[in-house]
């Protein structure tokens, strides 16, 4: 038997903004299917030249791919959402901090999220629910690089 639930489907996400959460959705579920170091070496590179991104602009990106994809917005579909929310931001310039993880108390899982200005972002459970095993933060600028 399954316990019925709602889905938290987000509204009012702007057109361009779901088109572009539908444009990174497929590379976001065809890189969920790699192995956990082929996914970060792909966002290695993917995050070169970006800027930390806000939580604002995190939780948008989020947003819009659990308002173009049940699976995203379900509750399996952390790596692809992470994935993906990751993505849109890089389209923009920015990026989160992509973290995969175990829950630290039971029922043990893991789980996949991004994080932004240090913290886990539109995660309803308390900051420190998940230890982080690997994460992919924004790059630092190379020594001596003026910051902007």
């Amino acid at each position: 038997m399954t316990t019925p639930s709602a889905l938290d489907i987000p509204t009012g996400v702007p057109f361009g903004r779901r088109l572009a959460a539908r444009l990174v959705l497929v590379p976001a579920v065809l890189l969920s299917l790699l192995p956990p170091r082929r996914i970060r070496a792909v966002l290695e590179v993917v995050r070169r030249g970006a800027r930390p991104a806000t939580a604002g602009r995190a939780q948008a990106a989020r947003d819009a791919l659990c308002a173009v994809s049940l699976r995203c917005a379900g509750p399996r579909g952390c790596l692809p959402r992470s994935l993906g929310a990751a993505l849109l931001c890089r389209l923009t310039g920015t990026w989160p901090t992509w973290c995969t993880g175990v829950s630290v108390v039971p029922p043990f899982a893991a789980h996949a999220w991004i994080e932004a200005e240090g913290r886990p972002v539109g995660e309803p459970m308390p900051d420190s629910y998940f230890a982080r095993l690997l994460a992919v933060g924004p790059a630092s600028p190379p020594r001596g690089a003026p910051h902007h």
